[in-house]
Order: structure tokens, then C-alpha cells, then sequence
């Protein structure tokens, strides 16, 4: 399997089995990080029915996927620029609490992807922070993916359900390019352990192995960026989890 050092990818999805290990928080810190660097960054939020980019970030944007999927506007016509001067980028939001979105046909899923693979060629990167779980709407958005990022934390059920979803994307896709991120580890050897456990796993029973982006360590200063809708590097540039970030996204 190719080294995660020597991959460019176009379209990056973030993924998890489960919610509530930071799956939003890891893609809006990679695009901070990203365009900090000069990329060009779009940022899709693709948790169809619970999107909370735009919450974690502060903004209030005036369109967002949901006009988009109704027909009343284009996909380009949904983009809001998150200006964070060397860490700006460009954002489509989702429409948080909208269960229609969630359980869109498979043709319209079909046809997001198609825009959303043509609108990323005007942009260096682009990150698709998707929904947890296994759904249609889920696994369909994947398809567009050209690297995966699964993020886990200890938690016994965020490795099952990982393990679920990357069997499935398996299933789908044996030469899928999917790694591994540990969220919230105590320390770089909790990290390791939590990977190497779903590693095993996936080498026994699907003859896979996935790669190892690293992992973040549990930080307050997480928390508190969150809870005052500001990104991390912003509110904290000091920080631990920061600092680990930064490091992972070197291996992107």
C-alpha cells in the first residue's frame, strides 16, 4: 500500500462509525491548516440532517445544501467564505434538522456528487465532513472520496461502528485508501493501541489494513474553541491537540 506521505488527494471525506468523536472538529482544523499553507480550500458539510460546520465556526450563512437539493439554486451558489485571513476558506453548509436531507433518493445523492466532484477542480483540496453511520446517504457521498479519514476514539462502540463503516467501503471499493485518526487519546501510545486494535480486526477478517494518520491528544483548549465558535488555531495556536493536528496534516 502507498505510504499516506507520497498521496495527494483531491477530495477527502472524514468519516466515523459513530458521532461525538470529533469527526467536524478534524475537518475544520485540516482546512484551517490547509489554507494557512495558500491552498485553495472548500469545505463540504455532508452530515445530511445534522450539519453543524457553520455552528462550530460562528457563521450564519445565507444559502446552504439544503436550496441546493430543492433546485431552487445551483451547488456554486451555496458557497460561504469563512474569512480567517491566512486560514480562510470556502464553506457549503448543510441544513441542520432537516430529516428530508437525510433520507435523500439515491439518483439526487448521485447527481450531489457529480456537482461536487466538478466544483472541486477549482480548488486545491477539498474536505467532505460527512455524517457517522452507514447510511445510504453516507456511503453514497464516500463514492466521490479519494482518500477516506476514519476517525475513532477509545470508545469501544466508535471502534465497532468504524469497523462497520469500513467494511462496507470495503465491500464496495478493495482498493479503497482509507486511513485511521485517533481522536482524544490520553497519549501517543493509547493512540497506537486504539489503531492497532482495529487494525487487527480489519487485516483477520477483511484482509485489509488501513493506514495510520496518528493520533490527537484529549485538550480543553478543544473544548473551549468549540464552545466560542472559533477554530482552534485561532482562539489557541499553542495547543497540544494543535500541534498534533498540524503533524497529521503533513501526512494528508
Amino acid at each position: 500500500m502507498t505510504s499516506p506521505e507520497t498521496i495527494s488527494s483531491k477530495i477527502i471525506t472524514i468519516a466515523s462509525g459513530k458521532g461525538g468523536v470529533g469527526k467536524t472538529w478534524v475537518s475544520t482544523t485540516l482546512c484551517h491548516l490547509f489554507a494557512a499553507q495558500g491552498k485553495r480550500v472548500l469545505l463540504f458539510d455532508g452530515d445530511l440532517g445534522l450539519a453543524n460546520v457553520d455552528i462550530q465556526l460562528g457563521l450564519v450563512p445565507e444559502t446552504d445544501l439544503g436550496q441546493v437539493l430543492s433546485g431552487a439554486i445551483p451547488l456554486e451558489q451555496a458557497i460561504t467564505r469563512f474569512d480567517n485571513g491566512p486560514g480562510s476558506f470556502d464553506i457549503i453548509s448543510g441544513q441542520s434538522g432537516s430529516g428530508t436531507l437525510a433520507s435523500l433518493k439515491r439518483e439526487k445523492l448521485t447527481a450531489l456528487n457529480r456537482d461536487l466532484s466538478l466544483l472541486s477542480h477549482q480548488y486545491d483540496l477539498t474536505v467532505l465532513d460527512l455524517g457517522a453511520g452507514v447510511e445510504t446517504s453516507v456511503m453514497t457521498l464516500c463514492e466521490t472520496a479519494d482518500r477516506i479519514i476514519v476517525v475513532v476514539t477509545a470508545d469501544p462502540t466508535s471502534l465497532t461502528d468504524a469497523y462497520a463503516f469500513i467494511k462496507m467501503n470495503h465491500m464496495r471499493d478493495r482498493n479503497l485508501n482509507l486511513a485511521i485518526l485517533v481522536n482524544m487519546a490520553e497519549d501517543r501510545h493509547e493512540g497506537k493501541k486504539i489503531y492497532q486494535s482495529l487494525k487487527k480486526v480489519c487485516e483477520n477478517f477483511l484482509r485489509f489494513t488501513p493506514d495510520y494518520l496518528g493520533s490527537v491528544h484529549r485538550d480543553s483548549h478543544v473544548t473551549d474553541a468549540i464552545r466560542h465558535q472559533k477554530p482552534l488555531l485561532q482562539r489557541h495556536p499553542k495547543s497540544r491537540a494543535g500541534e498534533d493536528m498540524a503533524e497529521i496534516a503533513k501526512k494528508v
